[in-house]
């Protein structure tokens, strides 16, 4: 009979943490769903980013630009990608 009342009290606290955490749920949820497009731009964009990097570098090894336009070049794109990472932290700790 013990072991009965304690199960029974067990699946109570359950319920009531699942109906008392639901709104807390779809809140985040709805704040996930808000950001998601420009988060998704953002890392689209940090990609596409981090590939123009990669291409600088091997255009640099393979000869079609000189060191003096290499580092300007990789110097602007980083910039730009330290730019774009800094919006994607902004833009996470508006979830937090």
């Amino acid at each position: 009979m013990g072991l009965l009342i304690a199960l029974i009290a067990l699946v109570l606290i359950g319920v009531v943490a699942v109906i008392v955490g639901a709104p807390l749920r779809r809140a985040r949820g709805a704040r996930d769903v808000a950001f998601a497009p420009e988060r998704d731009e953002l890392e689209a964009a940090r990609e596409a980013k981090y590939r123009e990097i990669r291409d600088a570098q091997l255009d640099y090894r393979t000869g079609k630009l000189s060191r003096e336009d290499y580092e300007a070049i990789d110097a602007q794109l980083r910039a730009e990608a330290i730019a774009i990472l800094d919006q994607l932290e902004r833009l996470t700790s508006k979830d937090a």
